[in-house]
């Protein structure tokens, strides 16, 4: 997939079949959108492509944006969008500026005049320009003009539940990585640099690697214990992360910690992946370490049950 940045590189030299939007998470709805998008270009002989945006469109326009938290980072976005087969990513630099491009100004530069644009392809409720006016409606009602086809992604349900971003935040928001996870059709990760803690964890058998998370927007899920699984330098090693303020300790900031089983190497300094498979339980205040570490023993094994029963 190429990758390409700002307006200035947002050209093609041949027809595409082109989707339009902000894919936060990439879950199953987007997927069905993206995997149309190439399916269609190959049918037709034609290159495939996405418009995406950063920052968020919400980061600029809202007045609570400092409080949006997201579930992918570019580079995530970028590595679930390439795994669809999508030949070419153009990312617009959402500006306020850009913010007030009327949907037929949008039309006519990008998809008309840049893009070539053989066919659209977009979600059912996709808006898009100044006022959100672009829609399914208006561009069927321009299709004569435009010179383009336009298809429409019916909504995507499991369970009865609407497969979206908002959906999925509000699941990790309440904890409920399953939930999140049955959406989003993968496990949902971040990534963190390994820091030094109060390395209390060593002295009660069960060190931690604590992160920091260096990607402010990045939603972090609920305080508790969860079974992870973690990727160190290309290798996959599972255990089990806490996040909270750890009230055994009476502490107050908030922290990310995993141990790792059976992993004794020290990597300070290194940037690994966690991927968050369950939820084990709520995070709780002990009345000693010793009751902490019997707990942490039964977490363990609660964590290791579930590995080898999903054979993982």
């Amino acid at each position: 997939m190429q990758v390409h940045q700002g307006l200035v590189e947002l050209n093609s030299s041949t027809k595409t079949v082109v989707t339009i939007g902000a894919f936060d998470g990439v879950h199953r709805a987007h997927k069905k959108i993206l995997r149309q998008v190439h399916d269609t270009a190959a049918l037709l002989g034609l290159e495939s492509a996405v418009i995406t945006f950063w920052p968020h469109p919400r980061m600029v326009l809202s007045p609570n944006s400092s409080q949006l938290q997201l579930l992918t980072t570019p580079e995530q976005k970028f590595k679930h969008i390439e795994a669809t087969g999508i030949h070419h990513l153009y990312i617009i630099p959402f500006t306020l500026e850009f913010s007030n491009w009327t949907a037929q100004h949008f039309v006519e530069e990008i998809l008309i005049n840049r893009l070539k644009t053989s066919k659209l392809i977009l979600g059912y409720d996709h808006h898009f320009g100044k006022n959100r006016e672009g829609n399914l409606d208006f561009l069927i009602a321009h299709r004569p003009a435009f010179g383009f086809e336009v298809e429409a992604i019916e909504e995507q349900t499991i369970k009865d539940a609407t497969v979206s971003s908002t959906q999925i935040r509000h699941a990790l928001y309440d904890g409920n990585i399953g939930r999140a996870n049955e959406l989003l059709g993968y496990a949902y990760s971040f990534s963190g640099e390994v820091v030094i803690g109060d390395q209390l964890g060593r002295t009660i058998g069960f060190p931690t690697a604590n992160l920091a998370i260096s990607a402010h927007f990045k939603l972090i899920p609920a305080n508790g214990v969860y079974t992870v699984r973690t990727t160190i330098e290309g290798n996959i090693h599972f255990g089990v992360m806490n996040i909270g303020t750890r009230p055994t300790l009476h502490g107050s900031d908030r922290r990310i910690e995993v141990h790792i089983f059976n992993f004794e190497t020290n990597i300070y300094g290194i940037t690994i992946e966690v991927e968050v498979l369950a939820r084990i339980r709520d995070e709780q205040k002990f009345d000693s370490l010793d009751t902490l570490k019997v707990q942490i023993a039964r977490d363990k094994e609660q964590a290791l049950q579930l590995i080898r029963s999903r054979e993982i």
